[in-house]
């Protein structure tokens, strides 16, 4: 069984989002054609949404070329909606993800050994 893929979560607040992602596998083209028209329509509309990400990549084990490619567009679509970003998981791939995320987003990114630490990171008031 070669699993793979997003598990994703939106929660809207007025213009407040919080996206909770899990990947897992290497990632593919296919797995991009499935997450982006849901972060599309969820910030539809919207003039200037903020959206706090929670990322665990412990499963990643890499993208493909393509999927690469579609990662960056996706981030670069909607750099100026993420305010933190907030990644958790192996050394290795938060590095890669930390660097080459932190080029494309507006806001900040963190990267946590501890979920729980993680979250309380992106619930410190914004005001």
């Amino acid at each position: 069984m070669n699993r793979h893929g997003f598990h994703i979560g939106i929660e809207r607040i007025d213009n407040y989002f919080f996206l909770s992602l899990k990947v897992s596998g290497k990632l593919t083209h296919e797995d991009y054609q499935k997450i982006t028209p849901l972060l599309d329509n969820a910030l539809a509309g919207l003039e200037d949404p903020d959206l706090m990400a929670y990322v665990d990549i412990r499963e990643l084990e890499g993208w493909e070329l393509r999927a690469a490619w579609d990662d960056f567009k996706l981030g670069a679509k909607h750099r100026k909606a993420f305010k933190r970003v907030a990644i958790v998981g192996d050394q290795r791939w938060i590095d890669v993800a930390s660097k080459v995320g932190g080029w494309f987003i507006a806001g900040k990114m963190e990267h946590f050994d501890d979920p729980a630490a993680a979250l309380a990171w992106l619930s410190v008031d914004q005001n």
